[in-house]
């Protein structure tokens, strides 16, 4: 897909005072539509799954619309949308992607830390949503966890969506890459689709501004199934670093 505008953060100079009211605003109505969200749809726990799908559906895309009004940061997404059940490998440098793949995927199935299911409402929602959580504590039971349930979510047609390098990591900077992934590439026998994002350009993982701009999320060739594990994870890795330093690149390189 072709790039029809600029991804560079605007950076205003001398105007950071208007950097910082629009970040606060989009903040302030965030967790506000957040808490607002959680509330009315509790009675969705009572309800089938998807009611709960669609309230998370709601929250997503009201978020990023939020953040394009408030904030000024629009979003890209290029490349062919993964469909059915595939297993995606994305780059992971902002809440901003974990929202995203609620938005643009149907019905994901996103790898999380088991800590976020003791998270009030949060961990009601992904619980209810069948997100598949894992004890990174327990590295062999955690494994066998993960693709049982990897397993359980491709055979509904759910896409499997893991961040390889396990956390968050800013711009720039490239974390290992966990065996779970290649755990769940070597079970499923599907393919692969990788990912890169720049999103930690524009939504720092512990930062309060939120730059103007537009993020990409890039969606790249499928590793197809079959491949040894050293040479899925060499190709893994290569396809999602070089991709996502072009992005950050693109965007100007740092926030």
């Amino acid at each position: 897909m072709a790039v029809s505008h600029p991804c560079r953060p605007d950076r205003p100079e001398g105007n950071l005072t208007v950097l910082f009211l629009r970040s606060a605003a989009f903040n302030l109505v965030f967790y506000a539509l957040s808490v607002i969200v959680v509330v009315a749809a509790t009675p969705c726990f009572l309800l089938p799954r998807r009611y709960t799908l669609r309230a998370m559906e709601f929250w997503s895309h009201m978020t990023l619309w939020l953040l394009r009004v408030l904030a000024g940061t629009r979003y890209e997404v290029r490349g062919q949308l993964p469909q059915g059940g595939v297993l995606v490998a994305s780059k992971h440098q902002s809440m901003w992607d974990t929202i995203v793949m609620t938005a643009i995927l149907k019905d994901p199935a996103m790898v999380l830390k088991r800590e976020l299911l003791w998270i009030p409402f949060y961990g009601w929602y992904a619980q209810k949503a069948r997100m598949i959580a894992i004890d990174r504590g327990a590295a062999a039971a955690a494994i066998r966890r993960l693709v049982a349930q990897g397993k359980a979510a491709v055979a509904e047609g759910r896409p499997v969506v893991i961040f390889p390098e396990g956390t968050r990591s800013a711009p720039g900077t490239k974390l290992d890459y966990k065996p779970g992934v290649a755990a769940l590439y070597r079970q499923l026998g599907v393919e692969c689709v990788p990912a890169a994002v720049n999103s930690g350009l524009f939504w720092g993982r512990r930062g309060f501004a939120r730059r103007p701009g537009t993020i990409v999320i890039e969606f790249l060739e499928p590793i197809p199934p079959g491949l040894d594990r050293k040479s899925f994870m060499a190709t893994l890795e290569t396809r999602v670093e070089t991709a996502t330093t072009k992005l950050i690149a693109e965007a100007g390189g740092t926030p």
